[in-house]
């Protein structure tokens, strides 16, 4: 916008000073008081030459009589009576003589040879309607050429918001692909660029709930069922041992149902988040053995050995939620892993990258995308992480992004397992 305010504030000052030269330029070329008092210029050169005939001394009372006889306005006087410079003197011997303004209007002044150092002076009476007209037909010139020109400037961004109205329609109907293609030829290409962002952020969240909708209505109907089989079967049985069996297996369904119940709402909460991001530096391989130190008891039960190769950069990053990412990869990698896990880090053009490496089954090449996306479980792996709902790694997908990074998986050259590299750009202070 400030483009468009910069264009149309030098466009007005520019439109204005070209028309207001132009129309000037034209009312003095259409309008000159030589051409309008023709007439009068003649009568006082034909006047000066029946002057040339008449005695110096004669002369005031016959111009006195020629103004009463033709009802005239006209003096005999010496130029030494006129307060003007010697070029305007000059021109009072030309063809047609001086006209000159002053607040009553316009008068005449002639001299020449024969009359000199006298000259004739005339007052000129003008046509007041002539100058309203003139000046009405000039007024309106001035404007319809700045609306014109502003016209210019205007139309094309009505023309991009039209498009932008057009797009958002569209999108509200329930076209949730619905984008403008940004022009650099535009007013508004901030604010078609901001408009694409929130629509493909509005369509990534609807997309969201939408699966998270799904997945829950379809994990929860197990927990239901063992439920519904657990009070049936305490209904149908008198022995109170069996009651107290089935009313523990229940308990844990419960708790199975509040734990998922729980990580779905974390999940769809999670977005409120990005917006409230705090920056830090830290050393990274500090930072990584830290984590490891955190996840040991997990890695001692499950008797895996994990290897850390990291740089000593420091890095600049939230670090509460790239921890958190970390965490998710490392648990992850725990949850499929048989002996070994591979953690290295480092930075390479103002990017942090961070791959964590298992020696697990790894993930099928045709999951390599759907494995990131939320409630997402390869049916092989769905037994190894009975607490697992296929989020761990949604998380760290949308904390990639947060940072403007990137999380992708492949197969790992040194374990063989799954390989997943998580890179994020850095926020350097200034």
């Amino acid at each position: 916008m400030k483009k468009f305010y910069i264009s149309l504030l030098g466009s007005a000052l520019v439109s204005i000073v070209v028309l207001g030269w132009l129309i000037d330029a034209f009312s003095q070329q259409a309008h000159t008081p030589q051409d309008e008092f023709s007439v009068q210029s003649k009568m006082m050169m034909g006047f000066s030459k029946q002057l040339a005939n008449i005695p110096t001394s004669e002369r005031g009372a016959y111009v006195k009589q020629l103004g009463e006889e033709f009802d005239l306005s006209i003096d005999y006087k010496p130029n030494e009576s006129l307060a003007l410079p010697p070029s305007l003197l000059l021109q009072m011997h030309a063809v047609g003589g001086l006209i000159l303004e002053d607040q009553q209007g316009f008068y005449m002044l002639y001299s020449n040879q024969a009359l000199n150092p006298f000259h004739i002076s005339m007052r000129l009476k003008k046509s007041a309607d002539t100058d309203k007209r003139n000046d009405i037909f000039l007024t309106l010139l001035f404007y319809a050429g700045l609306c014109i020109l502003m016209g210019f400037i205007i139309a094309p961004l009505a023309k991009r918001l039209s498009v932008l109205n057009e797009a958002a329609k569209q999108f509200a109907s329930g076209n949730t692909q619905a984008r403008i293609n940004a022009s650099h030829f535009t007013y508004i290409r901030d604010v078609e660029l901001t408009f694409n962002r929130m629509a493909s952020q509005i369509e990534k969240l609807v997309a969201e709930n939408k699966l998270m909708a799904s997945s829950l209505s379809h994990d929860i109907r197990t927990p239901i069922a063992c439920l519904r089989f657990g009070l049936d079967a305490a209904l149908d049985t008198h022995d109170e041992k069996k009651i107290k069996t089935y009313l523990e297996r229940m308990e844990n369904d419960l708790d199975h149902m509040e734990s998922m119940l729980k990580s779905y709402l974390a999940f769809a909460t999670l977005e409120q988040n990005a917006n409230k991001l705090t920056y830090s530096s830290t050393n990274i391989k500090h930072y990584l053995e830290d984590i490891l130190v955190q996840l040991a008891p997990k890695l001692e039960s499950q008797m895996l050995s994990a290897d850390l190769n990291s740089s000593t950069d420091i890095i600049v990053a939230d670090l509460h939620w790239l921890a958190r990412a970390i965490t998710n990869l490392l648990t992850n990698a725990c949850d499929f892993a048989e002996q070994y896990i591979y953690l290295s880090a480092k930075v390479h053009e103002r990017q942090l990258i961070i791959t964590v490496e298992d020696d697990g089954p790894g993930i099928a090449q045709e999951n390599f995308k759907n494995v990131l996306s939320p409630f997402f479980r390869e049916e092989d792996h769905r037994n190894r992480a009975d607490k697992s709902y296929g989020l761990g790694l949604a998380i760290v997908e949308k904390v990639a992004d947060w940072h403007n990074g990137t999380i992708s998986v492949s197969k790992s050259k040194h374990l063989g397992g799954a390989c997943f590299t998580l890179s994020i750009t850095q926020h350097y202070k200034s």
